[in-house]
């Protein structure tokens, strides 16, 4: 039985490098995203590489989106064996202060940060427990280690999500966990942000003196989805680059 992967934020980012590593190991990848001629476009890409791939149009912000995206997938390939709850709202908009980022955007980025994940752990529960031993990693962040801003908030409860739906999904084999990342190269990040950000992380902050890439994101997600990993669920990953380090 093919392996098949719901990525949400599947288009571009972790969601895509994340799809590329699945699929080219076989994997079937749903790529979930509200841009969805981007996720057309990344699937498309997939495909040309030889891999199984699908675009599906989903806002995690909203609950019928989410439950009609896991329909198509489940009704095209069966069911879903592995979740990745990758979607947010991030970068240097959703780290203003409060006041300045306003009552909207707040809200913005408490439904999909933190309802997505509610929405497609829920949506996707039936199928995953239908095929026996389900993976969900979810994406946190380091700003969620001492937040102060909606961002860092919501990736905290994000942490905070991981550990209470893994308690809550145990008894349907569906295993959770989560990947909290540093500084990563992304393409929306070097985009977004000061060049020299990154110069600090890696020269002063970081101990391990290089740019932290997508690769090594996706890396963490493969291996808490591996048969490697099968003692572990309810834990939050750090890839950070050892910065900043915590006991």
């Amino acid at each position: 039985m093919t392996e098949v992967a719901f990525i949400t934020g599947g288009a571009a980012g972790f969601g895509r490098a994340a799809a590329e590593s699945f699929a080219a190991d076989g994997v079937a990848v749903v790529l979930a995203d509200v841009d969805h001629e981007a996720a057309r476009a990344t699937a498309k890409s997939i495909t040309a590489g030889g891999g199984t791939a699908r675009a599906v149009a989903c806002d995690v912000a909203d609950a019928s989106s989410v439950e009609l995206a896991v329909a198509q997938a489940v009704a095209e390939f069966g069911g879903i064996d592995i979740l990745l709850n990758n979607a947010a709202l991030h970068l240097s908009t959703y780290n203003l202060p409060y006041a300045e980022l306003g009552l909207s955007r707040i809200q913005d980025c408490l439904q999909v940060n933190v309802m997505g994940i509610v929405h497609c752990t829920l949506a996707a529960r039936a199928s995953m427990a239908g095929r026996g031993r389900g993976r969900i990693v979810n994406l946190s962040s380091i700003a969620g280690d001492e937040p102060r801003s909606i961002y860092g908030v919501t990736k905290l409860a994000v942490r905070g999500l991981t550990t209470s739906f893994a308690a809550e999904l145990a008894a349907d084999g569906i295993r959770v966990n989560a990947v909290a990342p540093g500084l990563m190269a992304t393409d929306s990040a070097l985009d977004d942000l000061d060049p020299a950000l990154f110069d600090r992380y890696r020269g002063e902050l970081q101990l391990v003196k290089r740019r932290g890439e997508p690769g090594d994101v996706v890396a963490a997600v493969r291996f808490l989805c591996s048969d490697a990993a099968s003692f572990i669920t309810g834990e939050t990953l750090r890839v950070t680059g050892g910065h900043p380090l915590r006991v």
